[in-house]
């Protein structure tokens, strides 16, 4: 059984995104007594994610992603001191 970071790690996304898309029903989870802690199995993970359908690499890499091929990312300059 896996917490919510390491189900998180393997679906790379975000743990609140992970939290939000239990709460919703859309993903497989297990709570535990008390109802707080969830606990995900790897192999519902990986079969709930086999289920998905593809989506475009844009969406895929999300913000901040750097796409396949690039040589570099460009560093953001810091703010200006005023």
């Amino acid at each position: 059984m896996l917490t919510t970071a390491l189900a998180a790690e393997l679906l790379q996304m975000h743990a609140e995104s992970l939290r939000k898309m239990v709460r919703e029903g859309r993903i497989p989870c297990h709570r535990l007594a008390g109802g707080r802690g969830m606990r995900f199995l790897r192999d519902e993970l990986l079969e709930w994610l086999g289920a998905q359908p593809a989506a475009p690499q844009a969406a895929r890499l999300g913000s901040g992603a750097v796409s396949p091929g690039a040589d570099a990312v460009t560093p953001r300059a810091p703010n200006a001191t005023r």
